[in-house]
């Protein structure tokens, strides 16, 4: 079945994703101040230049000095992708005032069906603060790398395609290092703790 086939390769991503470093998948929060500091980790990010769903550029340099959450996805993601927004928009709500001084990425992985008008669209579904961006392959394909955000189109049975991809919210400080990671499979209390962290300046443990 089409599910068992996609749980399958969503699987598949994860273990690639734990072979490639744990730094990332948020999978082992107690040691997220600890691989923060490692150089591989202190890689993660890097400045990019897209387009919004309202249409204007939008370059990294805008989130200098400011605690931000950045999420990979497209909108046609059947699951995790939705789950994780909607949690996202949670978070903003729950956050109350404090929300104010967290900005939320979503960065498709998938430009091609995902132009600034349909981000758009898509996006009125969750909170309004959360930012979509889009752009050429070219520049897809570089803000992913420099994120070590990987994905990968593949095709379904019906003649359709879909992408499997990394599953990981990653929280930067202010001084854009990595603080923490969320997963989708993580409580929302554990989530929110992380972020009320990040948004104190404390390590997101």
């Amino acid at each position: 079945m089409k599910s068992q086939a996609r749980t399958a390769r969503w699987a598949a991503v994860a273990s690639v994703a734990i072979a490639l470093g744990l730094h990332t998948s948020g999978l082992l929060p107690s040691r997220l101040p600890e691989l923060a500091r490692m150089p591989l980790a202190a890689s993660v990010g890097g400045p990019f230049e897209l387009t919004a769903h309202d249409g204007k550029r939008f370059s990294s340099a805008s989130l200098a000095g400011k605690p931000f959450a950045l999420f990979f996805g497209f909108t046609q993601c059947p699951d995790i992708c939705p789950t994780t927004l909607l949690e996202m928009s949670n978070h903003l709500t729950r956050l109350g005032d404090k929300a104010r001084d967290l900005h939320v990425i979503f960065v498709t992985v998938d430009p091609e069906r995902d132009t600034p008008q349909h981000l758009a669209a898509y996006l009125k579904n969750f909170d309004p603060r959360i930012v979509g961006l889009t752009g050429s392959d070219t520049e897809i394909a570089a803000a992913a790398k420099g994120w070590n955000a990987h994905h990968q189109k593949l095709p379904e049975s019906d003649g359709t395609t879909t992408i499997v991809h990394s599953a990981h919210v990653y929280l930067m400080d202010a001084d854009n290092r990595l603080a923490a990671t969320l997963n989708f499979q993580e409580p929302e209390a554990l989530q929110l703790a992380k972020l009320k962290a990040l948004l104190a300046g404390r390590s997101a443990n």
